[in-house]
C-alpha cells in the first residue's frame, strides 16, 4: 500500500493518561505511520499525546481535533509548539470548527461563524510560528500581541483540517497543511477532493502539498456478522445522533433517505431501529467492517484514491480488545 496507516484511537478507552501510550507504543511496533486521539469533553488531549510521544521514537503524534471555540488562537499555537517539542518534531495540529453542541454545551459559547473563526484561528497561529507574536486584527480576534517565551521552530507543527462540506473543506485547502475528513464513500471523497484542490490552488500550491488522511471507522473480526452489526451501530448513531453535520454530509453524498430514516428513529430513541436502517450497501460504502480480509481489502481500496496520502483507521464502539487486535493486525499487513 502506497499509503500510510494512521491509527485513531479514542480517550474513553482508557482509564488512564498511560494507556494512550501503550497503544502508541503497540502502533509503532506494527507499523503504523501516526496515531492520534480526538478530544470532546473528556481528558485534555495534551497529556495523553505527551506521553505517547515520550514513549515512541518515529510515531507520528496527531489530534482529530480540537477548535478554536475551545482554546484561544494563542493557546491553540501554544499548544502545537508545545507538542513539536516534546514529539521532537512528530506532532501535527488537528483543527476544525467542532459543533453546536460542543461549543455552547461545554464551552459556554455561541456557535457563531465557524469557518471566520477557524480561518482566523489558523492566521493567528501562523502568525506565532511566523514572528513568535499573535498580533492580529480581524472580524473575530483582535490581539494587540506579546512575544512567544521561547524559540520558534525552523518547521512548526502543520495544521490539518478536519472539514466537511465543500466551502469549509475549500478553506482547509487553501488554509491547512492537510485535511482529515470522516464519513465519505469513495465517490464522495473524490468529489470533495475537487474543492480541496480549488482551495489549494488559491494558494498557489497543488493536492500534493497537503496531507490527505480522511478517517474511516471499522473492525475486523472471525465472526463477520457480529462485526458488522457493531459498525452498523456505530455508523447510525454518528449520522443519527451526532449533530447535523454527519448526517448532512452523508445525505448530499446520495443517502438523503437513509439519512432521514435514521434520523427518525433516533428522533425515539430507537438506535435499534437506528441501526436497522442502515442498509449493508451503505455500510459497505462508509466502514471497513467484516473479516481481516474484507476490512483489508476495504483499505487498501480506499487508500488507492488518487490524492489520499493516508487512512486513518479508527474503531467502532463496543469493541472488545481482542477485535481491537485483530483489526490492527488486518490493516498493519498492509504497511
Amino acid at each position: 500500500m502506497n499509503a500510510e496507516l494512521d491509527l485513531l484511537v479514542r480517550l474513553t478507552d482508557y482509564e488512564r493518561p498511560q494507556g494512550v501510550a501503550e497503544r502508541a507504543v503497540q502502533a509503532e511496533q506494527l507499523g503504523f505511520d501516526r496515531l492520534t486521539v480526538g478530544e470532546t469533553t473528556g481528558w485534555n488531549i495534551v497529556p495523553p499525546l505527551t506521553l505517547a510521544a515520550d514513549r515512541t521514537d518515529e510515531l507520528g503524534i496527531s489530534n482529530d481535533v480540537v477548535s478554536p471555540y475551545g482554546r484561544s488562537p494563542a493557546l491553540l499555537a501554544q499548544t502545537a509548539l508545545t507538542m513539536h517539542d516534546a514529539s521532537d518534531g512528530r506532532f501535527r495540529l488537528g483543527l476544525g470548527p467542532s459543533s453546536p453542541a460542543i461549543t455552547e454545551r461545554w464551552h459556554g459559547l455561541e456557535f457563531d461563524r465557524p469557518l471566520r473563526r477557524t480561518r482566523e484561528a489558523i492566521e493567528v497561529i501562523r502568525s506565532v510560528y511566523d514572528d513568535g507574536n499573535p498580533a492580529y486584527e480581524g472580524e473575530i480576534f483582535d490581539i494587540a500581541g506579546l512575544n512567544y517565551e521561547r524559540e520558534v521552530p525552523e518547521s512548526p507543527p502543520p495544521i490539518d483540517l478536519g472539514t466537511l462540506g465543500p466551502k469549509a473543506t475549500e478553506m482547509a485547502g487553501r488554509f491547512g497543511d492537510g485535511w482529515t475528513p470522516q464519513l465519505f464513500t469513495r465517490d464522495g471523497l473524490e468529489e470533495r477532493l475537487a474543492d480541496l484542490e480549488r482551495g489549494a490552488e488559491l494558494a498557489d500550491e497543488t493536492l500534493e502539498d497537503l496531507r490527505v488522511a480522511p478517517i474511516v471507522r471499522g473492525i475486523a473480526s472471525e465472526d463477520r456478522e457480529a462485526a458488522r452489526e457493531k459498525a452498523r451501530s456505530t455508523i447510525a448513531f454518528m449520522l443519527g445522533a451526532y449533530g447535523p453535520y454527519y448526517g448532512d454530509s452523508v445525505a448530499q453524498q446520495g443517502y438523503s433517505d437513509v439519512v432521514e430514516d435514521v434520523r427518525a428513529a433516533w428522533q425515539d430513541r430507537d438506535t435499534d431501529a437506528m441501526a436497522a436502517a442502515l442498509p449493508d450497501d451503505v455500510l459497505d460504502d462508509l466502514a471497513p467492517a467484516g473479516t481481516p480480509a474484507e476490512v483489508r481489502e476495504w483499505v487498501e481500496e480506499y487508500a488507492s484514491l488518487e490524492g489520499v496520502d493516508a487512512v486513518r483507521i479508527g474503531f467502532v464502539n463496543e469493541m472488545s480488545e481482542a477485535e481491537k487486535e485483530t483489526t490492527m493486525d488486518a490493516v498493519a499487513d498492509l504497511v
